[in-house]
C-alpha cells in the first residue's frame, strides 16, 4: 500500500496520508528533502538495530530508516554511530 507525505515541516519528522507519523533517522534526513508531497511511499519493517521501519520511495527506491514519532533515539548510541563522540584522551 502506497503512502504520500501529508507533512513534514518538522525537520525529523514526517507524517503520512494514512495520519502516521514517523521520526526519520539523522543520517537519513536528507534523503526526505528530495520527496514531494505527491511521491508514493512504502512503510517497510526492517531489522536494524535503532530502527523499526523504512519509508521506500516507490519511484526510485529511495530509502529512509524511521521509528514511530513518539518514540525517541538513544542519545549516546546515536552519537556514536553519527561518529559525533568526543574520544578520551588517555
Amino acid at each position: 500500500m502506497a503512502f504520500r507525505i501529508a507533512r513534514h515541516d518538522i525537520s525529523d519528522v514526517v507524517q503520512l496520508s494514512d495520519g502516521s507519523r514517523w521520526r526519520i533517522w539523522p543520517a537519513d534526513v536528507a534523503t526526505t528533502l528530495q520527496w514531494f508531497p505527491t511521491t508514493e511511499l512504502e512503510i517497510e519493517p526492517v531489522q536494524d538495530e535503532f530502527c523499526s521501519h523504512a519509508l521506500v520511495n516507490r519511484a526510485d527506491g529511495s530509502r529512509v530508516r524511521v521509528i514511530d514519532e513518539r518514540s525517541s533515539w538513544p542519545v549516546g548510541q546515536v552519537r556514536r554511530s553519527l561518529g559525533l563522540t568526543k574520544r578520551r584522551r588517555t
